[in-house]
């Protein structure tokens, strides 16, 4: 098994930035990728980012491309979402995945097989 804790959400002023982290533990060599999600209320949750973590190669979605950042430690076994020029649509609960074996299409929330908890980041106006 493979547990992911984030950290790093809160309150932010729309333009302003935010750094999310999320820390793995336990099964982290079988790590194939590591991938943020995010779920507006009321929303389905939805795709942001990944990255592999051996290489590196990151994927966007088109919403935030531009904006955030996805980068790892793998020293760490910590992944990072580097958030900037926030806007209201931002706000979501922010959540880790790990895919282990490489299953599917990244953008698949069903490829990842294990989540964190979650953590909320909110926009103020």
């Amino acid at each position: 098994q493979v547990q992911l804790v984030e950290s790093g959400g809160g309150l932010v002023q729309a333009g302003g930035s935010l750094r999310l982290s999320c820390a793995a533990s336990g099964r982290t060599r079988s790590i194939y990728a590591m991938a943020w999600f995010r779920q507006a209320p009321g929303k389905e949750r939805e795709f942001v980012a990944t990255i592999r973590w051996s290489g590196g190669s990151t994927y966007y979605a088109d919403s935030v491309r531009g904006r955030f950042t996805i980068s790892r430690d793998n020293a760490k076994n910590t992944v990072y979402l580097q958030m900037n020029s926030l806007k209201a649509e931002d706000t979501a609960v922010y959540y880790c995945a790990t895919d282990l074996d490489s299953s599917g299409a990244y953008y698949s929330e069903y490829v990842y097989d294990y989540w964190g908890r979650g953590t909320q980041v909110t926009l103020s106006s």
